[in-house]
């Protein structure tokens, strides 16, 4: 047992160089390759992130500026068709009005037509009463007149 204890420990002063070799690399390597690689891949990272978050950012800002654009765009239509409403309410009363106007004067021209068709009426109505007492007595000395002539002619019988 103590030749295999003395080999072991023959063995392990032989492999202490190799360790100490392995513990070099390894700290080369983390100082070396590992260390700025974490870093670069960090970076990167951060970078794509960035750019990640700065792209949802710039969608965010312009989904908020479409729906501020299409608010006002709403608000434009809302306001034409309030103005052409205004428009079409103010064509309508000018146009109802413009309507009794119209109604108006024709009724005063029906009134004035009805007022002179009465005095032409009451100025034919007075002319033929004149007249008819006229043609009355031209009448009855039509009539009578053949009966009264043959008695004054032939004497009295």
């Amino acid at each position: 047992m103590d030749e295999t204890l003395r080999q072991l420990g023959g063995l392990l002063l032989g492999s202490i160089p190799t360790i100490i070799l392995l513990v070099i690399v390894f700290s080369l390597y983390l100082g070396l390759v590992h260390k700025p690689l974490t870093r670069v891949l960090a970076e990167r990272h951060s970078r794509t992130e960035g750019a990640v978050e700065k792209a949802r950012a710039d969608i965010a800002a312009a989904e908020a500026r479409t729906a501020d654009y299409e608010q006002r765009l709403r608000e434009a239509r809302l306001a034409i068709f309030k103005a052409q409403e205004a428009r079409r309410q103010k064509a309508l009363q000018r146009r109802a009005a413009l309507v009794a106007e119209a109604r108006t004067r024709a009724q005063q021209q029906v009134q004035e037509a009805r007022e002179g068709m009465e005095r032409d009426k009451a100025i034919a109505r007075r002319a033929l009463e004149a007249e008819a007492g006229t043609l009355a007595a031209e009448i009855i000395r039509t009539v009578l007149q053949p009966a009264i002539a043959p008695t004054r002619a032939g004497g009295i019988r």
